[in-house]
């Protein structure tokens, strides 16, 4: 159980480092899964496997739904620690995976992921009350592309649209009139060792810039689901395919499996 000033931090900055949970052998165990993956080694397959960039010159590996493709993630997934303390965060009972990703910035060409809120793209779910777990299987430092973000943005509401990064990969709202009073833009680095679990609110504005270092950055994330969430479309999402659930309904299903529920 998370203490009192870990959920005051989570609620007042929208982050929150869990600290270590993972040894040196699971995670190189973990991150060998990954590059199985990648080469498409393994019988099942995630829903997503693609450079998310675009670009040969800038990479980022994005695998969605990596848990469909490997038992080891889903387990992961369940992680007693991991989703006691979501729970606890998103005062909920069950949590629901809505999808997990690995985004691999490779030596030297990683890309950058740019500044964003997460759930204004996924345009499926509502409301925005998911948790997003983020654990590296490699050391994530300024140097090799961390995430960076902002305190207190998960308060600041849909700001998705006027989102940019400056040439220095700071933040930038393009209307700043349009945030609540008092709301200051500061980003800050969040370095996570590998093996640690960061949580973020999905509204945190976060992004992370390239990897120009010699080392990887392999990350893992899962975003979820407090079981209150439930579909309301007003665009689409590549986890659409498998939502069978009518509009207005709780979102679950067999690719939205429950990997916590609390006991009474």
């Amino acid at each position: 159980m998370l203490t009192r000033e870990q959920v005051e931090a989570f609620h007042r900055d929208g982050f929150l480092n869990l600290g270590k949970l993972l040894d040196e052998k699971e995670c190189r165990e973990l991150e060998e899964e990954i590059f199985r993956v990648m080469r498409e080694e393994t019988e099942k397959k995630p829903v997503l496997l693609r450079n998310m960039t675009g670009r040969d010159d800038a990479v980022v590996v994005q695998i969605v739904n990596i848990w469909e493709a490997s038992e080891r993630f889903l387990e992961l997934a369940k992680h007693p620690v991991i989703t006691e303390a979501v729970a606890q965060l998103a005062e909920t009972d069950t949590l629901r995976i809505w999808h997990d990703q690995v985004q691999y910035k490779p030596p030297r060409a990683g890309g950058p992921t740019g500044w964003h809120q997460d759930h204004p793209l996924w345009p499926s779910i509502q409301p925005a009350d998911l948790i997003t777990a983020w654990i590296p299987f490699e050391d994530a430092t300024i140097e090799n592309g961390c995430m960076w973000m902002v305190p207190g943005s998960h308060r600041w509401g849909n700001q998705q649209r006027y989102l940019a990064s400056g040439p220095n990969f700071e933040p930038i709202h393009r209307e700043p009139e349009r945030l609540p009073e008092g709301a200051v833009i500061r980003s800050v680095p969040c370095e996570v060792r590998r093996g640690e679990c960061h949580l973020h609110h999905c509204l945190t504005w976060h992004g992370s810039p390239d990897n120009r270092s010699d080392r990887p950055r392999p990350a893992l994330a899962i975003h979820y689901m407090p079981g209150h969430i439930r579909f309301d479309p007003v665009g689409r999402h590549v986890m659409d395919q498998f939502i069978h659930v009518p509009v207005g309904a709780i979102l679950e299903g067999e690719h939205f499996p429950v990997v916590y529920r609390r006991s009474n």
